[in-house]
């Protein structure tokens, strides 16, 4: 019987290959925009517990260790390539320990 491939991903907190499964999504949802195409509203960044919501992705290990190493690597705001204020940290921190 052929194996199943398990798709693998990188933690943004301790840069280790995980199965996708043992890690937490950390999304940007889309931008809201008018019928114009202008932008009303940027995307909010929330966790991802089921891995179903839209937009772009970063993966982090489920433990606030990591959490902490990819806030202070400043390494979530590269991979979403813009500024995140700090009130959105507490909110991902507090949503972790939620989650747990």
């Amino acid at each position: 019987m052929k194996q199943k491939k398990i798709p693998l991903r990188k933690c943004t907190g301790c840069n280790e290959m995980k199965p996708k499964r043992e890690l937490v999504r950390v999304v940007r949802l889309p931008d809201k925009v008018d019928e114009n195409g202008e932008v009303l509203e940027k995307g909010n960044i929330e966790l991802d517990f089921t891995g179903k919501k839209p937009g772009r992705g970063a993966y982090i290990c489920n433990c606030e260790d990591c959490l902490n190493k990819a806030i202070k690597g400043r390494r979530i705001e590269k991979a979403f390539s813009s500024q995140i204020p700090s009130e959105v940290y507490e909110k991902l921190k507090e949503e972790m320990a939620k989650g747990e």
